[in-house]
């Protein structure tokens, strides 16, 4: 592939492929712990709204930073507070949680300002034509393999060694993907505001609610993704009470939804040729949303698995559309600001979604309440049919305005 020739991508790729093996082992681990210290479903919701925290709060004056400061650096200085938030959940037991909250939120500051970084990083290294789609579909690709092998092993490592050796494993993958972006030689440099937008940090949410294409991707991604955090925050109670499944079946399942993903990943730039933009974020959004229900409806774990392959697939290929549309139309003066608005979105969701679907279940079964959120889901495809600009000229291979 011509995008693994670029030195900068292969070592962005490789370190985020080192950082990802250490996160997904502790995706599987971290809500297992929790619930199995508490046997309660709104401390384990609060583990995940905690990481929507720090990019909501303070994620515009993140991405006001980003666009004037040297991104590499940002990336690997980020690496290293992660290493140190997720060394703090060693302090934790039954009685005493707060180092797991903490370590969420010091993570999550990190992660902040590493998830932007990384996105604005990018365009400058492969440019803003193919190899930004194929480059975001390896990105995609490589995140779908680990999904699909390291939960098993999360499960089975937290089973055999314990959490004690999980979290070293994700701190020892921070510390090399630090100095592996550490050498990286492309440098995103400061920038400064051009003559339409200014150096404020709500100059990115000021741009993108005058930018139609912007705007109904935030819009449509947003209501989808909400729906995807109360899903995600039901997932173990899901397994546990509903599958009466062990624990380990999680990692099943989210293997399941890698498989998909890696499908999906492997397919998206085609996808690309077949549809416009537009149509593709609707199509993608419905069939997840289908697959939720089929997933959350299943009878027993082999058809739960199978429901997980069909959510990962188009999943995909949505979150790929997406991410490269957003950074082909969002000015380089910008990149931090308007990937920190997304990101901040993204948090929203994650909050409102983990928050309010464990408080649902204690008004309405687990069941109903899982169906209720399979139907809210649907709801995205219809708004950005109607937000998003249908004519692919939108989303051109260059910047373009509004």
């Amino acid at each position: 592939m011509k995008t693994l020739g670029n030195r900068d991508f292969r070592r962005l790729w490789i370190s985020g492929g080192v950082s990802g093996i250490g996160s997904w082992l502790l995706i599987v681990a971290i809500p297992f712990y929790v619930f199995g210290l508490t046997g309660s479903t709104v401390a384990t919701g609060l583990a995940l709204a905690l990481e929507a925290l720090p990019p909501l709060v303070l994620g515009p004056w993140a991405g006001a930073l980003l666009d004037r400061w040297d991104l590499t650096r940002a990336m690997w200085i980020a690496d290293l507070v992660s290493a140190a938030a997720v060394a703090l959940i060693l302090l934790a037991d039954a009685d005493h949680l707060w180092p797991i909250y903490l370590a969420i939120l010091a993570e999550n500051v990190a992660t902040m300002v590493f998830r932007p970084a990384s996105r604005a990083l990018l365009p400058a290294v492969v440019g803003t034509g193919d190899e930004l789609a194929a480059a975001n579909a390896l990105i995609a690709f490589t995140s779908s393999a680990i999904r699909l092998a390291a939960p098993p092993l999360g499960a089975l490592l937290l089973a055999g060694p314990g959490i004690k050796f999980v979290l070293a494993v994700d701190i020892a993958s921070y510390l090399i993907s630090a100095a592996i972006i550490a050498t990286v030689r492309t440098h995103r440099h400061p920038t400064t505001p051009s003559t339409t937008t200014s150096d404020s940090p709500l100059a990115g949410f000021q741009y993108v609610a005058r930018h139609r294409v912007l705007r109904g991707i935030l819009l449509g991604q947003t209501i989808f993704l909400t729906a995807n955090a109360g899903l995600t925050a039901l997932l173990v109670p899901f397994t546990v009470d509903r599958l009466h499944a062990p624990g380990y079946v999680l990692g099943y399942l989210i293997s399941g939804l890698g498989a998909g993903y890696l499908l999906g990943a492997a397919l998206s730039t085609r996808v690309q040729t077949w549809l416009s933009i537009r149509d593709i974020l609707a199509v993608t959004q419905f069939a997840t949303a289908a697959a939720f229900f089929a997933l959350f409806n299943a009878p027993n774990i082999p058809w739960a698995i199978a429901a997980a392959v069909l959510i990962g697939l188009p999943g995909s290929v949505l979150l790929i559309t997406a991410q490269t549309a957003i950074q082909r139309t969002s000015p380089p003066t910008m990149f931090g600001r308007i990937g920190a608005l997304f990101f901040a979105a993204d948090s929203l969701a994650l909050l409102v979604g983990a928050l309010a679907a464990p408080a649902v279940t204690l008004l309405l079964d687990l069941p109903l309440t899982l169906n209720l959120l399979a139907a809210f889901a649907v709801l995205a495809a219809p708004l950005t049919l109607v937000a998003v600009p249908g004519h692919p000229a939108h989303f051109t291979r260059t910047h373009t305005g509004a």
